[in-house]
């Protein structure tokens, strides 16, 4: 990937899509810091339960994040209000379209991977949180693509749409 590109990157894509693998490469190699939007939702606390932000709360801090730097990744299934201003300052929006089929697949290889501690994760991979991993995944497909391209019409000029990570970095070459 070449430096003279965007340096403010929102990614955007239905859980199993590969956002945050897309993320941490682009960050390893552009050298930019990346936010996930998950993180950005709760309030993580070792050794404790996590706590949910409000939606003003995650508002502020994602406006914190993206404001301290000229850089930056944020990366995330969101698109509700909150989440807005990241879009609109970012130079590059990736929409990850991975195919229902392959994201079902990655859901169920993610939870074996977590559940063998074979793969990090924020949260505890409990079977309630799989079984609603689907229903995500569904609802993405459903509801959250049309409404992203309903809503964010505007920055269709910054959008760029991706079935999988190879097709990024033949954009970025």
């Amino acid at each position: 990937m070449k430096n003279n590109l965007p340096r403010k990157i929102h990614i955007i894509g239905s859980v199993g899509s590969g956002k945050t693998t897309l993320a941490r490469k682009m960050s390893t190699e552009l050298n930019i810091p990346h936010y996930e939007l998950d993180n950005v939702v709760w309030k993580r606390r070792m050794g404790h339960k996590d706590l949910m932000r409000s939606e003003k709360e995650r508002e502020l801090h994602l406006n914190k994040l993206i404001s301290s730097s000229d850089t930056w990744i944020v990366e995330g299934v969101h698109n509700d209000e909150w989440v807005t201003n990241s879009f609109e300052k970012a130079e590059l929006i990736i929409f990850l379209d991975t195919s229902y089929s392959v994201r079902t697949y990655r859901i169920i290889r993610r939870f074996f991977l977590q559940k063998l501690r074979l793969e990090k994760s924020n949260y505890k991979p409990t079977l309630k949180i799989f079984l609603k991993m689907f229903k995500w995944n569904k609802y993405f497909e459903e509801v959250g693509k049309p409404k992203f391209f309903q809503k964010f019409n505007d920055y269709n000029d910054k959008i760029l749409v991706v079935n999988n990570i190879s097709e990024i970095e033949n954009y970025f070459n």
